[in-house]
């Protein structure tokens, strides 16, 4: 019984280093993603602001384009009226009755009318042109001062990421290897409490007699427990595993 006992002790203190391991592990690649900060958020809204300002860019310019067209086709409606006029002017001079005077001279009428609203719909879009064109312009400098704002920042990214890239790398090989070497049970509870916790942190030594997590005091006989390695023992305040800070004494790094 006594060698059972040995070898279910060995497997639980084997079972705390990895999980142990695991944490110092991957604390190390939570700090170098700390180093990047609120940048790759940035980025992203960066790019976000710049697609949305292309794309006004190019709805205010079809617009302009659309407006100056307008403003070219009443230009000559109000040509052809005209034309309209004169020609209407010289039957007039041809009639045979009143009856065909009458209708003439409606038909000026009518001409003049359409000038009348082709004028108003120049004046309209010449105001909408103008207004269409200061936005354009703000869009334009918008999108200039916000593309170099995303040119520098990727620019920081990028060389914080050639920075951290290849030990991140290796610490995410190293986690994988790891994580492999724990039981699946284990593992989901390790990735379940560490998801929960603000700082990453699911295994804990324990220090000055506290939790490395919550820092609330640990009695010590649960202390005495904990320095035995003989099973998993959670922290009754915020859950997390507790192991005995000499469990990797060559680590150099704490969880």
């Amino acid at each position: 019984m006594a060698k059972i006992k040995e070898k279910i002790d060995a497997s639980v203190e084997g079972k705390l280093k990895s999980l142990y391991q695991l944490q110092l592990i991957d604390s190390k690649i939570d700090r170098l993603r700390t180093i990047r900060g609120e940048l790759p958020l940035e980025v992203n809204d960066l790019e976000d602001t710049v697609t949305g300002l292309e794309t006004r860019l190019k709805n205010v310019t079809e617009e302009v384009e659309e407006l100056e067209n307008q403003l070219n086709e009443k230009k000559q409606n109000i040509k052809d009226f005209q034309a309209n006029i004169k020609k209407y002017e010289a039957q007039q001079g041809k009639v045979r009755n009143n009856r065909e005077y009458d209708a003439i001279t409606k038909e000026i009428e009518f001409q003049n009318l359409e000038i009348q609203l082709a004028e108003k719909r120049i004046k309209e879009a010449k105001v909408s042109v103008i207004i269409k064109a200061e936005l354009l312009e703000k869009s334009k400098v918008d999108f200039e001062e916000r593309s170099k704002d995303l040119k520098v920042k990727k620019s920081e990214l990028e060389e914080i990421i050639a920075e951290t890239e290849k030990e991140e790398k290796q610490l995410l090989v190293d986690s994988t290897t790891a994580s492999s070497g724990i039981e699946d049970r284990l593992l989901n509870a390790y990735k379940r409490i560490r998801a929960n916790t603000r700082n990453g942190l699911a295994v804990v030594a324990v220090e000055r007699d506290a939790c490395g997590g919550c820092y609330n005091k640990i009695p010590p006989q649960r202390q005495l427990d904990i320095r035995t390695n003989k099973k998993i023992i959670v922290c009754e305040h915020c859950g997390r595993v507790l192991v005995d800070g000499m469990l990797i004494p060559d680590s150099g790094v704490e969880a």
